[in-house]
């Protein structure tokens, strides 16, 4: 397994498409490929520290999950094994080993698509608020990682700055119509619910997470990545029991970190000290394990 970090890539003249805060995407004609970099984002922010190893394991996670959960819903995977599709690469395999796919084309659906199974997060806070989340009311007495009886399915707007809106389910319909509305909803909680127990087995919690859905002349797939440290909230089986809620292993961690130190969520970010960067690939590292029962630094 290559092991440098990768902030940022160029192909030469292979037309760059789109640069997210972490992935970069580029057209190759019948396919897109998404390399998945080491960059960090929290808070709808990039940092300037990289994250060891980061990339990799967003990319083979999002695979095995991919895989996975295919018999639910179509999704855009195609390979990871970019060089044998398109051998014309192979000068850019430093770049591209380990942590790039190949994937179908499919014009994204500008929103996020949130399953919770436990209050945390966002949703914590505006339950602290009103006693409401996504536009639905809750008792009294819930606290920070109260689980639900029912997972819940909170959208979201997907904005290229600044940050994500929560609206409601209703607002959804609104925007797309009821009945894809209504189909993804449908979806998102099967996949969140397959997930859920597949993970539960081998020690954690999958306390919530984000979907992304993209169109083609076909229908509806699911797109972008799925139950990796940076689009979930992972919890330890042991920790939860013991009422730390709070300890996760994903990019929750860093979070913590910033909301401590009292940084106001807009740019420019702070620093990141060496010991959270060196936590924060750990935690990835550990997450992905769990997970896959594979240790990707045996592999190198």
């Amino acid at each position: 397994m290559r092991n440098q970090l990768i902030e940022t890539t160029q192909l030469g003249k292979i037309d760059l498409i789109a640069r997210g805060k972490v992935r970069d995407v580029y057209d190759l004609g019948k396919h897109y490929l998404i390399i998945s970099t080491d960059r960090l984002s929290a808070f709808d922010v990039v940092f300037r520290e990289a994250i060891p190893y980061k990339g990799i394991v967003l990319n083979k996670l999002s695979e095995f999950w991919f895989q996975k959960t295919a018999e639910i819903m179509e999704n855009h995977f195609v390979s990871t094994d970019v060089l044998t599709f398109y051998p014309n690469l192979k000068p850019y395999e430093d770049l591209i080993a380990d942590r790039s796919m190949l994937v179908k084309k499919a014009k994204p659906l500008s929103f996020e698509f949130i399953v919770r199974g436990y209050l945390m997060g966002s949703a914590f806070e505006q339950y602290k608020r009103d006693y409401t989340i996504a536009g639905q009311t809750f008792p009294h007495g819930l606290v920070m990682g109260s689980k639900f009886t029912t997972p819940l399915f909170t959208p979201s707007t997907k904005e290229s700055t600044g940050h994500d809106v929560n609206i409601s389910m209703e607002d959804l319909k609104d925007a797309i119509g009821e009945e894809k509305a209504q189909w993804l909803q449908e979806k998102s909680l099967m996949i969140f619910e397959e997930a859920s127990q597949h993970a539960i087995k081998h020690g954690i919690l999958i306390a919530d997470t984000k979907f992304e859905f993209g169109e083609t002349k076909d229908g509806l797939m699911l797109i972008d990545e799925i139950f990796t440290p940076d689009s979930s909230r992972f919890i330890l089986q042991t920790d939860y029991e013991l009422g730390y809620c709070d300890r996760s292993m994903d990019k929750q961690f860093v979070r913590n970190f910033l909301t401590d130190m009292g940084w106001n969520k807009e740019p420019p970010p702070p620093s990141l000290p060496p010991d959270i960067v060196q936590k924060t690939s750990q935690r990835y590292l550990e997450a992905y394990r769990l997970l896959t029962e594979e240790d990707l630094l045996e592999e190198r």
